[in-house]
């Protein structure tokens, strides 16, 4: 263990040594997202394809690539986004050839999860997938022998000791790096390789890990390429009403788990505004109708007050939405590794704050002993109830002036000394967040690497077998999550209650289960846990506009035994409990209006809702007119921008994509209109306040006949989204 590990000066040597260490057969595993070693992952990958007796198997998820574009027009919007966002980020050579079909025939790679919707049309991406829930993906990793495994690391050097952080991948690498020590120890042959990149943030908690972790490491200048960020999407008027209900459903002093994308922005952003401005908050759910329609369900299940205990947050992904309910003091409820200590916290007999009735407590519930043993010393200076520079002796406490008193809380006496003279201020060792992974903007990785160590230690970056599921610890995560609210995104929900979230009908994945059956799983055995699935009541495809509530569906990720909580974009549908009957006639009410009467039909059809049930009078407007105007008027203060918390895209950017996202879909068959008499004058005159956008994609001086059809293809774009 002494000899780990070895340190190389580039990946090429680190590989060739690898090789000769485990063989010709490279079972190789590389975290999901952020956390893959680029350069040796590549090297690898270079090494098998110009060596056909090299049998290498990637195992891997979300392998990020940079967009890639269809036609000229978006080619010249996409290339500078690109370089701009994603320049210097190196390419994982293997995915262009996954997408073609094209690897060669010694090469494999599987992926338990996509880059959503990256992978649809790839055959060979789509028959190499492993449909596996993300606390079973180390399980099905042994099974199929892995033996390498190369992961990309922050570095430190603290009190003259260099450590390392898995940083923003510690989810998988921490439940499987022990068995693979174990598998070596029965004499396998494993090789664990660690790339070093100085731009990844040093995290704590359990991703701090000493050299030895590691058998190799590249750690040299040349390798710390910039970590690939995910620019933020347009958060539109459905998911903003959507997270509007689900709001309304968390729970102060609770627990809260989010993912990432427009919907999760959109929940940090009411959330933000629900405890900032109160009075405005409580104004737009009445405007709503959210107070009218779903009163009984928001008054048994959640709140709309301030967050006065604040949250703690237990959620595989570190989202840069958790980093703004901290900084907004929400995300602030602490929690603690001690059992003991976390119940009284959690039934409030104790609080941050140390005073000596802290020890009264402790001793009257048998936390501690009234006579302080070793371990009890230990564990209050752990957790900051006594203060550090103390030492305990055989039955007394030392101060750091030589002076000594009884470790005897019996003792009045010694019991008034330690009050006035041995306590801390405040607990210490707390956590306000577990995570297991990170992805996000840029400023979010500037934002994380801005936090000084002491706000650093209070996120706990950690397996997924903690925070994915109950077992082991159970007792203390019972405890630390009470209130849990485990917020996720769905595609398409029966009316049965079964929800379909990372697959298309005809079996094609579009993502991944990840996590999300773990959360609703333990929703459900969490004495006050709820399971909050949103999904947007209708979605365009092929030109058509679709109800994502359906009565069947030929795929899916969430059983309906496990039914729980379904919000969209007209309201909250609580499943639990409920007969069929019951479930159906909910998500009749949140679906959209223009499917309501077929949906219905399809139930009574099959016996699922009576003869004479009828869709309620108050649901009967489900339409995104009546959304657009709730929010009008909250727009005209500034309220529910289309990027909450920024955006990457410049000005004339964010409305190119608008444009040529209409464009896209105006060119659908079934889309076709006869333009406008205004648009056809614009293509013939480009107005002046066309030219930015012109100039951004290089057709402002349009010389050639194709440049001049793109430049007045665009302007007509322009003008059917009114930008000019």
């Amino acid at each position: 263990m002494n000899e780990r590990p070895s340190y190389y000066p580039d990946v090429e040597t680190c590989v060739e040594e690898t090789l000769r260490k485990v063989g010709r057969r490279i079972a190789l595993g590389t975290p999901l997202g952020l956390g893959k070693a680029n350069h040796l992952v590549n090297e690898f990958f270079r090494r098998a394809r110009e060596d056909p007796k090299l049998d290498l198997h990637i195992f891997t998820a979300l392998t990020l690539a940079r967009p890639r574009w269809q036609g000229e027009l978006e080619r010249r919007f996409v290339e500078p986004l690109a370089e701009r966002l994603f320049g210097g980020y190196p390419e994982l050579e293997y995915l262009d050839p996954l997408k073609r079909g094209k690897l060669p025939e010694n090469i494999r790679v599987t992926e338990f999860y996509f880059q959503p919707g990256s992978l649809l049309d790839s055959p060979l991406a789509q028959q190499s997938y492993m449909n596996s829930n993300y606390t079973h993906v180390v399980r099905d990793l042994l099974a199929a022998r892995i033996n390498v495994l190369a992961q990309l690391v922050g570095k430190t050097a603290e009190d003259g000791a260099t450590r390392y952080s898995l940083s923003c991948n510690p989810d998988l690498t921490l439940d499987l790096v022990p068995r693979l020590r174990a598998a070596e120890r029965r004499g396998a042959k494993v090789a664990l390789l660690a790339q070093v990149n100085s731009n990844l943030p040093f995290m704590y908690g359990d991703a701090v890990v000493a050299p030895a972790y590691f058998d190799s490491v590249v750690d040299e200048p040349k390798y710390a390429f910039p970590l690939f960020g995910t620019p933020n999407e347009t958060v539109s008027t459905a998911e903003y009403l959507i997270a509007l209900h689900v709001s309304a459903l968390i729970r102060d002093g609770g627990t809260l788990q989010i993912g990432i994308g427009a919907l999760e922005d959109a929940v940090t952003y009411l959330l933000k505004l629900r405890h900032g401005q109160n009075d405005l908050y409580q104004e737009i759910l009445t405007e709503a109708g959210a107070f009218e329609r779903f009163g009984k369900v928001i008054e048994r299940l959640g709140e709309t007050g301030k967050f006065e205990q604040g949250l703690y947050a237990s959620s595989e992904m570190l989202v840069d939405g958790f980093l703004e309910l901290y900084r907004s003091g929400i995300l602030r409820r602490k929690v603690y590794r001690h059992p003991g200590l976390q119940r009284l916290l959690n039934d409030g007999r104790i609080g941050e704050e140390i005073t000596p009735a802290t020890l009264d407590v402790l001793v009257e519930t048998g936390t501690i002993s009234a006579r302080l043993t070793p371990q009890d010393f230990s564990f209050l200076q752990d957790v900051g109830i006594l203060r550090p520079e103390l030492r305990y002796e055989t039955g007394v406490i030392r101060l750091d002036d030589g002076t000594r008193t009884p470790a005897d809380l019996a003792d009045e006496e010694a019991r008034d000394e330690i009050g006035r003279r041995c306590l801390g201020t405040r607990l210490k060792g707390g956590h306000f967040i577990h995570a297991c992974f990170f992805l996000g903007p840029q400023k979010f990785y500037e934002t994380l690497r801005k936090l000084d160590a002491a706000e650093r230690e209070q996120i706990c970056m950690t397996s997924i077998s903690y925070v994915n599921e109950l077992y082991g610890e159970e007792k203390l995560k019972r405890l630390q999550r009470k209130a849990a609210r485990f917020v996720n995104t769905g595609l398409i929900v029966t009316l049965a209650g079964a929800v379909a979230s990372d697959g298309l009908e005809d079996g094609r994945v579009l993502s991944g289960v990840g996590g999300q059956y773990n959360f609703v799983a333990m929703a459900h055995a969490l004495e006050d846990g709820r399971s909050i699935l949103m999904i947007r009541s209708t979605k365009e495809e092929d030109g058509r506009l679709l109800s994502n509530i359906r009565w069947s569906y030929g795929h899916v990720t969430i059983p309906r035994h496990l039914r729980d909580i379904v919000v969209t974009e007209y309201g909250i549908a609580d499943l639990r409990g409920r007969s069929d009957e019951e479930v159906a006639a909910a998500l009749l009410e949140i679906a959209d209006s223009r499917f309501q009467a077929e949906l219905l039909k399809q139930a009574k059809r099959a016996g699922k809702i009576s003869e004479d049930y009828g869709i309620p009078d108050h649901a009967r407007n489900n339409r995104p007119e009546r959304l657009e105007k709730a929010l009008a008027r909250y727009r005209e203060r500034g309220l529910f921008p289309a990027f909450p918390f920024g955006t990457d895209l410049t000005e004339e950017e964010v409305v190119l994509k608008k444009a040529l996202l209409a464009l896209k879909q105006m060119t659908q068959w079934k889309q076709l209109r006869l333009p406008r008499l205004s648009e056809i004058r614009k293509t013939i005159a480009v107005p002046d306040h066309a030219r930015p956008y012109l100039e951004r994609m290089a057709l402002s001086r349009a010389q050639t006949f194709k440049e001049r059809l793109l430049q007045k293809t665009l302007v007509y774009a322009l003008a059917s989204v009114d930008a000019i």
